[in-house]
């Protein structure tokens, strides 16, 4: 648990633009102390709640988001992917198993892929995963809007 709110303080951190001096100053004026590895989880929790008071707000999962996607292409790739998660169609429903998926459906074909699918520029090479998407969804029976 310790080294998660270490990480989750990082994020916080970089979600408030403090770089690691100021990080520093804030966990010796919280607790005395400017090594996270020297502190207690309580601590660490003190630190944390320290953050979120200045306005850092962890999601769900306690981790930052990702920046949306640069297109607005690409952002349909990642909505029909969260659809077909919802409906339990997924083994791997979030980033990783998309990634996952477009290397295995595409990377013969194409010869390569980007390392993630929001580096990807080539138009009809983002047409071909949406198209794959859709007709994944009409197989599984999820409804999409303006189809």
């Amino acid at each position: 648990m310790s080294r998660q709110l270490q990480q989750l303080i990082h994020v916080g951190c970089r979600a408030l633009s403090l770089d690691q001096d100021d990080r520093r100053a804030l966990q010796l004026t919280v607790t005395g102390k400017g090594s996270m590895s020297d502190m207690s989880e309580d601590e660490l929790k003190a630190v944390l709640d320290r953050l979120k008071a200045d306005g850092f707000k962890p999601d769900a999962k306690g981790r930052s988001r990702h920046r949306k996607a640069p297109r607005a292409d690409l952002r349909l790739v990642h909505v029909l992917w969260r659809k077909l998660g919802d409906a339990g169609e997924l083994d791997r429903p979030g980033r990783g198993g998309l990634n996952a998926f477009v290397r295995a459906r595409f990377e013969s074909s194409w010869g390569s892929v980007p390392a993630d699918i929001d580096m990807l520029r080539d138009a009809a090479q983002i047409t071909a995963v949406i198209r794959a998407l859709k007709d994944w969804c009409a197989r599984a029976g999820i409804e999409l809007q303006g189809n």
